[in-house]
C-alpha cells in the first residue's frame, strides 16, 4: 500500500479540531482559545520549518555537522527542563546540558552504530530521528525528577540538616531523596512499556506502517525504540539528579536550597 499524500485541503480541514476545542473552552470558559490558536499557528510553522530543514539535513555526510545539528536540539530539549523546573539557587541548566549531550550521544551511537547497524552510523536519516526522540521522552523525565527533587529537599530540609548537623555526608542525608527522584523520573517511560501495543501504537511505528512499511519490521524498530527510550531515561535521570543534588549543598555540607 502505497502513502497517501495530504493536500492542504485536507491540513485545514483539520482546523476543525482545534475550532471544537476552543469552542468547548469558550463556552465553559477556560481562557484557552488564544493558547489554541496560537499553538495551532506555531505547530504549522514549526513543523513546515522542521520539513524543510530535514531535506537538508539528510543530505549531511559529514559525522561534525551531524552531531552539531544535535547538539543543538539537546540545547534546547536542556532549556526546556531550565524552564520548567522552578528554581532560582541552583544554576541547574550547565550541568544538565552537559549530562544530557553525554548520555544521549552514547545511547544514540550504540542504537545506530551497534544495533541497526547504520552504515555510517552518523546517518542524519536514522541518527537525528532517533536522537530527538530519545532528548524528548527524557527531557519529560529530567524534569520530573528535577523537581521532585527540588521539592523533597525544601520538604525536608529540618531532617536534612539535622543528619548533617550529626555528622552525616549530604550524601547520607539525601539518599532516600535521590532514589525517589529518579523512581519518579523513570515511572512513565516504565508504564509505556507495560502498555505499548494495549492502550496504543507508539508513533514511529504508526508512522511506518502509514508509510507502507511491513508492520512487524515497524514493531522491530518500535522494539529498540522503547528501550532504548528506557535506557536513555535512566542514565540521563541518574546522572543529572546526582550532579544537581551535589550543587543543591556548599563545600561546608550547606544546603543552599531555601
Amino acid at each position: 500500500m502505497s502513502l497517501i499524500e495530504i493536500s492542504p485541503l485536507q491540513l485545514a480541514l483539520c482546523a476543525l479540531f482545534v475550532v471544537v476545542a476552543g469552542t468547548g473552552s469558550a463556552v465553559l470558559r477556560l481562557g484557552l482559545e488564544k493558547d489554541l490558536a496560537w499553538g495551532t499557528v506555531r505547530t504549522f510553522a514549526q513543523l513546515f520549518l522542521v520539513g524543510y530543514v530535514l531535506k537538508f539535513v539528510f543530505q549531511l555526510s559529514n559525522p561534525y555537522l551531524v552531531l552539531l545539528i544535535f547538539v543543538w536540539m539537546v540545547f534546547w530539549a536542556a532549556h526546556a527542563v531550565r524552564g520548567r523546573v522552578k528554581e532560582t539557587k541552583v544554576a541547574i541548566f550547565a550541568p544538565t546540558f552537559v549530562s544530557m549531550v553525554a548520555s544521549y550521544t552514547t545511547v544514540t551511537v550504540v542504537v545506530t552504530a551497534f544495533i541497526i547497524q547504520v552504515d555510517p552510523w552518523y546517518s542524519p536519516q536514522y541518527f537525528i530521528p532517533l536522537g530527538g526522540m530519545i532528548a524528548g521522552n527524557s527531557m519529560n523525565a529530567i524534569t520530573i525528577a528535577l523537581e521532585r527533587m527540588f521539592t523533597e529537599l525544601r520538604r525536608e530540609r529540618p531532617r536534612i540538616e539535622l543528619a548533617l548537623s550529626l555528622g552525616g555526608t549530604y550524601q547520607e542525608a539525601t539518599a532516600d531523596i535521590l532514589r525517589a527522584c529518579i523512581r519518579a523520573g523513570m515511572i512513565p517511560s516504565i508504564n509505556a512499556l507495560m502498555t505499548v501495543g494495549l492502550v496504543s501504537l507508539p508513533g514511529m511505528m504508526t508512522g511506518q506502517i502509514l508509510a507502507g512499511a511491513d508492520p512487524m519490521t515497524s514493531i522491530k524498530y518500535q522494539i529498540i525504540v522503547m528501550l532504548m527510550l528506557v535506557a536513555s531515561t535512566a542514565i540521563g535521570s541518574i546522572i543529572v539528579v546526582h550532579v544537581v543534588r551535589r550543587m543543591c549543598f556548599s563545600k561546608a555540607q550547606q544546603m543552599v536550597v531555601h
